[in-house]
């Protein structure tokens, strides 16, 4: 059964070129450089399910690549490069509670020795941290698995 037509993708030059050095760059994420051989299949001609086919992947996951690289191909490649156009767009969510300078003085609180700030601890626990976070004004307050986590992803 025939759907609609897919719409065609023209690559410039410099796209095109882009796109292949992208693939064959030995540091660029797989994630990335299947999108790229995606839009160059797109380019090529082929239409969703045979790139899909081609490719392994699903056929709603070629048509998202596929509108999205039609969507921004008209900002110029100075404006927003290859890799940016290929990456997955900023899911929403809460905004962090915690600035990156928050982050760091606890970090730097959790390098200090306990006994600095007159806990008779030898090593930090998360309570006692949590705690003394909040005793020093870094935040107004903080639970002890929130700020575990926070050391654990930081360190």
């Amino acid at each position: 059964m025939r759907g609609p037509k897919a719409p065609t993708v023209k690559l410039t030059a410099d796209e095109r070129q882009g796109l292949e050095t992208l693939i064959r760059r030995h540091t660029t994420a797989q994630q990335l450089a299947l999108r790229a051989r995606l839009i160059l299949a797109a380019a090529g001609g082929l239409n969703n399910g045979q790139i899909a086919c081609q490719l392994g992947v699903d056929v709603d996951t070629v048509r998202l690549w596929r509108q999205r690289w039609l969507a921004l191909q008209a900002v110029s490649l100075e404006d927003l490069t290859l890799e940016a156009r290929l990456t997955d767009a900023p899911r929403p969510g809460r905004p962090a509670r915690l600035t990156a300078e928050q982050v760091c003085q606890i970090i730097a609180l959790a390098c200090e020795a306990p006994s600095i700030s007159g806990r008779p601890i030898s090593r930090w626990t998360s309570r006692e941290i949590a705690e003394e976070i909040v005793a020093r004004g870094i935040v107004p307050r903080i639970s002890p698995r929130h700020a575990a986590r926070l050391l654990k992803k930081g360190l």
